[in-house]
């Protein structure tokens, strides 16, 4: 699988705006969009991005009609998923998956029949299925929260852990993370699934504060979960003690990271408008003819009060 630069894929996408005019417009092409309903502020912003993009497309392209579901579970994606074969018949898929190891089944049978696939950042447990993959660069988002952390506290001290959902993407920053601590003498008191969810990362933040009285960080992988500790550590009357490095670039997150909060110094990115990105790439395939196959992954810079000024969008949902 060819891996597109981050210039070629902006190229690309920038010729939508033209692209239609080249293009003969006859054949109508059907594009399924399939995502996790906006059960946090992620995923929230996922959705608007998701429906600006086949909005914008629509205009643009007559020919291209669009088929959107969120699903606020693993089974209903999969029903969605069998709906728009039979149904709809889709010509490809867009689908940032609820969870891999439910969806790779699903999403193989969608390929075989006949479908160009896209898959968007919680990538499948089996490969060579997906024809484009789009993600942040989750690794990198391990990495540079791990790194952050441990040059904070001079490689010792003790953490908590605060992890996603069961996805390939939260292994990759898991993985990432750990690698650098590892080659410190930071002790990782606990780790915990929070579900990217605020409500679970205030309880099992609650548990870690009940459970250990020294905490000097705090790694809670995700903006909303990041939310939930925060106001488990001010109930707990213990803002002084610690740090929080979320993740994702939350406008409130952002917001914090501008005004110097000790208590939230940092952030870093992980845009849900990566989704609109995934969409736009695909319809290219059929508006202009571009071989678009391989793998387009952003970055995830570390958000300061030096540059969080350029990653606040304040009429963002998310």
């Amino acid at each position: 699988m060819i891996t597109m630069k981050r210039a070629a894929m902006a190229a690309i996408v920038g010729g939508l705006a033209w692209s239609g005019a080249a293009v003969a417009q006859e054949e109508t092409v059907t594009i399924g969009v399939s995502i996790p309903a906006a059960t946090h502020g992620w995923t929230g912003g996922v959705n608007y991005h998701a429906q600006e993009a086949i909005d914008s497309l629509s205009e643009q392209h007559p020919n291209l009609e669009f088929v959107l579901s969120a699903a606020p579970d693993a089974s209903q994606q999969v029903n969605d998923l069998e709906d728009m074969v039979a149904i709809h018949q889709i010509d490809a898929l867009v689908i940032l998956p609820f969870e891999s190891d439910p969806l790779t089944g699903p999403v193989a049978r969608v390929k075989e029949s006949g479908a160009f696939i896209t898959v968007v950042d919680r990538g499948l447990t089996r490969e060579g299925i997906e024809d484009v993959y789009v993600a942040g660069n989750n690794p990198e988002m391990g990495r540079v929260s791990a790194e952050y952390i441990a040059g904070e506290l001079g490689g010792q001290g003790k953490i908590v852990v605060l992890r996603g959902i069961p996805t390939v993407v939260d292994n990759q920053r898991v993985d990432a993370f750990m690698e650098v601590i590892e080659g410190t003498d930071i002790e990782v008191l606990g780790m915990e699934y929070a579900n990217w969810n605020r409500d679970d990362g205030f309880e099992v933040m609650q548990d870690f504060l009940s459970q250990f009285p020294e905490i000097d960080a705090v790694w809670a992988q995700d903006d909303d979960i990041a939310l939930g500790v925060i106001e488990a550590v001010r109930q707990a009357d213990r803002t002084d003690e610690m740090f929080i490095v979320g993740g994702a670039g939350m406008k409130q997150m952002i917001e914090r990271v501008m005004e110097g909060n000790e208590l939230t110094p940092v952030d870093v990115l992980y845009p849900p408008a990566m989704i609109a990105t995934a969409i736009q790439v695909t319809a290219l395939k059929y508006t202009a003819g571009v071989p678009i196959e391989g793998e387009y992954i952003l970055a995830s810079p570390l958000i300061t009060p030096e540059n969080a000024e350029q990653y606040y969008y304040p009429d963002s949902p998310f």
